[in-house]
């Protein structure tokens, strides 16, 4: 069985990884987390990949609420923080273990992202992203006003760790980062990720069609909820706080970039930009000369960056390094002269 398992495996390696050079870019990426402990167990150094990882996450749950179905959120904060907040609270409150927390702060995100996403069904545009970006400030002052439930400003500290090492918690948050956006990302490459696509491109077309749109833009919402929520849950008890700051406006827009940068629509762009960026930040941090300068530098290299590739860095890279067949819209290596599915010429 094992030998059995193990020729299925290399099978669909060979036949759908090793084929596009995106996808061995993907495979390497993958392999160097899960082995990067092998080679150094530096806190700091784990540290930054384990928010880089949740932070992923949060990204890529914007993606599939904007990039997909064209609902622009500046609030995405809200479902980071609602996961955040509801595990802190069940825990410091119930003694529930961080392991059950967590989960049920995800679902409680789920339900927050339904809330927030019925009275934005018939909002479109400007209106939309306003609507969105006032939720977290409403969720924001209801915590204030309950100061003995949720810490007020200073939040709620003292949380239980999830596992008491450090890289046992880089390995849950990087094995949750891989699971959530690999599932983000087949349902974005399913047919619910097609109709969404169709909403964004032209919603009045789609419901003419028969589409139900307010069910697939409140589907959205939820599947943006349920993410941000499991990445707000694993901050909060990484950290071991959970306070305002998952809720702040700057957190928000902080998606957005990461999103463009790497590219949106299609889920591994926001998580290229967020391991591009991230780092990146916290490098400029330990520069003695850059001091009060990081967040201008930081803003320079992503207009520049942008200026050059404008759909984003995953959809540049991919572009340079891959065709798309004209015919059956195939992707082949750039070098190859015809498709690798259909034999159509590609120059």
């Amino acid at each position: 069985m094992l030998r059995r398992w193990s020729r299925r495996g290399w099978r669909f390696v060979r036949g759908e990884v090793l084929v596009l050079p995106s996808r061995l870019l993907v495979l390497v990426f993958c392999l160097g987390l899960l082995t990067l402990p092998l080679f150094t167990r530096d806190p700091y150094v784990l540290r930054v990949i384990i928010l880089a990882s949740l932070y992923a996450i949060f990204a890529a749950s914007w993606d599939l609420v904007s990039g997909f179905s064209g609902q622009v959120s500046l609030g995405q904060a809200l479902y980071f923080g609602a996961g955040a907040y509801g595990s802190a609270l069940l825990n410091h409150h119930l003694g529930w273990t961080p392991w059950v927390t967590i989960p049920a702060g995800a679902i409680l995100a789920t339900a927050v992202g339904v809330g927030a996403g019925i009275p934005c069904l018939r909002l479109r545009g400007s209106y939309l992203s306003l609507a969105t970006l006032a939720f977290p400030l409403i969720l924001i002052g209801a915590l204030f006003a309950l100061p003995s439930l949720s810490g007020g400003e200073l939040g709620i500290s003292g949380l239980e760790p999830l596992v008491r090492s450090r890289v046992g918690f880089y390995y849950v948050a990087v094995l949750a980062m891989l699971g959530s956006v690999f599932a983000m990302w087949l349902v974005g490459d399913s047919n619910t990720g097609l109709l969404l696509h169709a909403i964004r491109e032209d919603e009045t077309a789609a419901r003419a069609s028969g589409i139900d749109t307010p069910r697939y833009r409140l589907l959205a919402f939820a599947l943006a909820g349920l993410f941000g929520g499991l990445a707000g849950g694993l901050y909060a008890h990484f950290v071991r706080v959970a306070g305002p700051s998952t809720l702040e406006v700057a957190l928000s827009f902080q998606a957005v970039i990461w999103g463009v940068f790497g590219g949106v629509a299609t889920i591994y762009g926001p998580v290229a930009g967020v391991f591009l960026l991230y780092p990146l930040t916290e490098l400029l941090a330990l520069v003695p000369w850059v001091g009060e300068h990081r967040l201008l530098i930081f803003a320079l290299v992503v207009l520049v960056i942008l200026r050059v590739m404008p759909q984003g860095v995953a959809h540049w890279v991919r572009d340079r390094i891959e065709r798309e067949c004209r015919r059956c819209k195939t992707r082949s290596v750039a070098t190859r002269t015809a498709c690798r599915a259909c034999g159509a010429d590609l120059r």
